[in-house]
């Protein structure tokens, strides 16, 4: 949620010559001939990004960097996940060090008409929202008159306590921390009452807590944050990204998912069309493969490496999870099931 990339990553934009928001076909070709996607994260975000004990990320956000690389290399083992704070990984896509962002990047009026940035698809709809510790006794935002909110410094969130706390009439103090480590720490130690931030964010930094148990999430929703992914400005990496994320959204919708997407292939004629067309050799994927400089195949192996966004979705938030985030009835559905995850026609 960074309000400016900084003038160090503005000046670098500048020294890039960068000429227009579509620009076609270089960072992609790059992918190709480099064998691998870089793809940033969130170096600590449980349920969206975090090492196992190999060292390797996994997540709701890393997934879609697998989603990228299955669709462009046809292996999503050829994502190069890195973890680095949420500045600096805007910084390293201006400058080009990277491919692309999966992380809780809210996309707004002035990101998007950066000329170093392309927003592509919204993974997830969210808004900012405050954690508490139960033994302060609060119930609702509405109480926090006066009271210290920890922050990252530089970041919309700063705007949105602003813009809240004048509507509402309440007075607060604010602890700017960019180290979300740091950041943290002063909370659970107790410097601060509440801490701010994306409610996906907050029920994933509770885990991080000595005893979870100990804090909760208040009710308030204070902001709309569609969490987006982001690429470097180039109209065939964009397209591909977006449209790999589309084949997830439309596998889910078609209850098609990693473990039954052979079966569905196997007895292909007596599938839907919008399933022929999803998977076929001659199918509207195999279209767009050719005119996207995608491999044969692409949306298969997203759905086969990958799985649909339902599928995602449960695997790293859903109620088998730690964070029991329901999907159904909230923003983050089907349109078909009352929420905004809208499903493009692939044909």
């Amino acid at each position: 949620m960074l309000r400016s990339y900084l003038a160090a990553a503005l000046a670098c934009a500048a020294g890039l010559a960068i000429t227009s928001h579509a620009q076609a076909g270089p960072v992609f070709d790059e992918v190709v001939s480099g064998g691998k996607l870089v793809c940033l994260v969130s170096p600590s975000a449980p349920g969206f990004s975090v090492p196992d004990s190999a060292g390797v990320f996994q997540g709701f956000n890393a997934d879609f960097c697998r989603m990228a690389a299955a669709a462009i290399l046809g292996d999503a083992s050829k994502a190069d996940i890195r973890g680095i704070g949420f500045s600096d990984s805007l910084k390293s896509l201006v400058s080009r060090q990277a491919h692309m962002a999966s992380r809780s990047v809210t996309e707004t009026g002035t990101r998007s008409a950066d000329p170093g940035l392309a927003f592509v698809a919204t993974t997830f709809y969210d808004g900012q929202g405050f954690m508490v510790p139960k033994a302060l006794g609060v119930k609702s935002a509405m109480e926090l008159k006066g009271a210290t909110i920890c922050a990252e410094d530089g970041s919309t969130t700063l705007l949105n306590i602003a813009d809240w706390f004048a509507a509402q009439g309440l007075t607060y103090k604010v602890e700017n921390i960019a180290d979300k480590t740091a950041r943290l720490q002063a909370f659970f130690a107790g410097k601060c009452d509440a801490y701010a931030s994306d409610m996906t964010a907050l029920a994933a930094d509770r885990r991080l807590a000595k005893d979870p148990d100990d804090y909760e999430l208040l009710p308030e929703i204070i902001s709309a944050e569609p969490l987006t992914l982001v690429t470097q400005p180039d109209e065939t990496l964009e397209k591909a990204v977006r449209w790999a994320f589309q084949v997830m959204l439309n596998a889910d919708e078609l209850g098609i998912n990693s473990s039954n997407v052979d079966a569905a292939i196997a007895d292909l004629d007596k599938q839907p069309k919008a399933v022929q067309r999803l998977f076929a050799k001659d199918g509207a994927t195999a279209d767009m493969a050719a005119k996207m400089k995608l491999p044969a195949g692409w949306a298969y192996q997203v759905i086969k490496q990958v799985g649909s966004y339902g599928e995602v979705y449960d695997r790293h938030l859903g109620p088998a999870t730690p964070f029991k985030l329901k999907r159904d009835g909230t923003q983050n559905a089907s349109t078909t099931n009352g929420g905004l995850m809208y499903a493009y026609p692939i044909r």
